[in-house]
């Protein structure tokens, strides 16, 4: 029996909050007011075609017209592809469709060829806008003005190790610290592929000075051990990051948003302290490090390819670059 179970009275004030709270609220047979809007806008056309074609057109004529309409109305407002809605999915391909496809690093603007140079100009690509501006030496990410933002580096916790009277603690822990919360913030868990093999050489190279043939032996056995997992199975390194987050728009996004970052973090580290999570704030070099591997997680590691106080780029075409796969919450 849970410590729940035994005293009800602790749980009296507790509130259970689903885990789905940003599902939209169904207004009508279970249809949300976007599915609702979809498919009154289309009843509302084709009544309105029917009422102003009754006297002209045959009801079997128009019913073929109409079917199709109705059924394109309900896909849209009642499918999904890939966990989205249709009406949605459709409005992002739309968007994509008329996107530029040749993008350029134009902070000013692109500009068309001199008219002296007598050749037509064609169609100019557009300035591409990365989403992030700089990162400073303290850690600080600038959003090229979309506010600031400052990276740490959560510990995991095994919590189905706990008993349930630790995991009611821990629980508790972080319930005070998402209570606390007055500016954004981004819990983020990413994985992102183990390269083993700077670990596998640096097992063969002091496996020769090691003081005992036998230790020399296990050496080269867990140096091999190695070789054969990153042979047979993609492995993958999982890194769970707490992100602060200080809008433009807001009051505090001032010269002072960075002390403020600063301190949000300080006070972040306590809390989740409490929780069992160690918080680490990423410095500028960490900063720019993480940055690019989730630009490029793909790419080996370089040193010196992202430096803090400058701009995170790639280290290798967009086209070859895997994504790292990333949730919105992690366990406390």
């Amino acid at each position: 029996m849970s410590p729940a179970a035994r005293n009800p009275e602790r749980d009296r004030g507790r509130v259970r909050i689903p885990a789905d709270f940003e599902r939209p609220d169904k207004l009508l047979a279970g249809l949300t007011a976007r599915q609702l809007a979809i498919l009154a806008v289309a009843a509302v056309i084709l009544w309105a075609g029917y009422a102003a074609t009754r006297h002209l057109v045959p009801v079997a004529a128009y019913g073929a017209v109409a079917l199709p309409i109705g059924a394109i109305a309900a896909t849209l407002a009642l499918g999904k592809m890939e966990g989205t809605g249709a009406d949605r999915w459709v409005a992002a391909a739309w968007r994509h469709h008329r996107s530029p496809r040749r993008l350029v690093p134009a902070p000013d603007g692109v500009q068309p060829p001199p008219a002296f140079l007598g050749v037509p100009a064609g169609p100019l690509p557009a300035p591409l806008r990365l989403p992030i501006g700089e990162v400073a030496a303290d850690g600080i990410v600038n959003l090229a003005g979309d506010g600031l933002a400052l990276l740490c580096r959560a510990s995991a916790v095994t919590f189905s190790l706990r008993t349930p009277v630790e995991q009611e603690a821990l629980v508790a822990g972080f319930a005070r610290f998402l209570n606390s919360l007055a500016e954004p913030v981004q819990i983020l868990v990413r994985a992102e592929p183990v390269d083993l093999t700077p670990t596998i050489d640096a097992l063969l190279d002091i496996a020769p000075g090691l003081p005992h043939p036998a230790l020399e032996a296990a050496a080269r056995g867990h140096a091999q051990f190695l070789a054969d997992l990153a042979a047979h199975r993609d492995l993958l390194r999982r890194e769970v990051l707490v992100v602060l987050r200080q809008p433009a728009g807001n009051s505090g996004a001032g010269k002072d948003a960075a002390g403020r970052l600063q301190r949000r973090a300080a006070e972040a580290t306590a809390a989740l302290g409490a929780a069992g999570v160690a918080l680490t704030v990423l410095d500028g070099p960490a900063a720019a490090a993480c940055l690019t591997r989730a630009l490029d997680p793909a790419a080996p590691s370089r040193s010196g390819m992202a430096g803090h106080d400058g701009p995170v780029a790639t280290t290798r075409p967009a086209t070859t670059a895997s994504t790292a796969s990333t949730e919105k919450g992690a366990e406390p």
